[in-house]
């Protein structure tokens, strides 16, 4: 079936939950709004499609940590792709027709006051990058692109305010830490390592290269081994690192990696999943 649809048939591809994200999400809105100096106090959500349909899980430990940072959230009225997945593909049009759908629900949001976050960082990409420059004459692509966090910058800045919870209940031990191309290229510096080094007894061992995954490039069947092979100096690097937890702010890339260590790997938990594990909560 894989070949038929252009699916390697090596590839470990994640499976779809039976329970999506936006149907099952309980984002708690209860808290009085605390803006910071350098960051909003409430949050709107944009679930993403990987998210929503394959690792709601990510989606819940978000919430819970701005739960526990009293921080009201809610998600955004709708969603449709972000549309980088047609970027990558060149099919303008179609990221065209995706921005119409997006770009007014969340330039109302972002125009209320609220953060706009996403847990995918080729989404938040997408829309504090990508889009503006596609888009330069279109204010509220602008309204959007200033209002759009990823999460451990939101929380980093929140911490500069004053405003981030330390208590942490649970150290993490040490972590292989991949920081994914779409991330580091927001230029944010490395806020998730920054905020782990919050956590006792927590180590991170950071690797900055490219996973080799690229999105659907790495799935196809014609690009398997290649993005493998790219991948290897990070396979070896998280490897030898012989951490507790392999960890990549890119959940594909962090599925990619474990492919690549093979049955060695270590345990593969999102930051967001280890941030909530650090916290304490359930």
């Amino acid at each position: 079936t894989y070949g038929v649809i252009g699916v390697h048939r090596d590839r470990e591809l994640p499976e779809y939950s039976p329970s999506k994200f936006r149907s099952s999400a309980k984002p708690r809105s209860d808290f009085p709004v605390k803006d910071g100096a350098n960051a909003p106090g409430r949050v709107a959500l944009f679930a993403t499609c990987y998210v929503n349909c394959n690792e709601p899980d990510i989606g819940h430990d978000l919430l819970k940590v701005l739960a526990h940072n009293e921080v009201p959230s809610r998600l955004v009225d709708s969603e449709v792709c972000c549309g980088m997945p047609k970027l990558e593909l060149g099919d303008l049009e179609a990221v065209a027709r995706l921005k119409e759908q997006n770009i007014p629900v969340l330039a109302k949001l972002a125009r209320e006051g609220y953060a706009i976050m996403t847990s995918v960082p080729s989404c938040t990409l997408m829309f504090k990058q990508e889009l503006p420059l596609m888009f330069p004459e279109d204010e509220d692509v602008a309204v959007v692109a200033e209002a759009m966090f990823d999460p451990f910058e939101y929380f980093m800045l929140r911490h500069k305010d004053g405003l981030l919870r330390t208590d942490f209940k649970r150290p993490l031990g040490k972590i292989a830490y991949h920081v994914p191309c779409h991330l580091r290229v927001q230029n944010l510096g490395n806020k998730t390592r920054d905020l782990f080094k919050l956590v006792p007894d927590t180590r991170v061992e950071m690797i900055e290269r490219c996973s080799g995954h690229d999105g659907t490039w790495g799935v196809k069947k014609e690009f398997f081994e290649q993005s493998m092979k790219i991948g290897k100096p990070v396979f070896k690097h998280m490897a030898d690192a012989k951490a507790d937890y392999v960890s990549s702010d890119c959940a594909i890339a962090g599925r990619h990696i474990c492919q690549g260590i093979g049955s060695e790997a270590p345990e593969k938990a999102h930051p967001l999943t280890l941030l909530r594990m650090a916290y304490g909560l359930d």
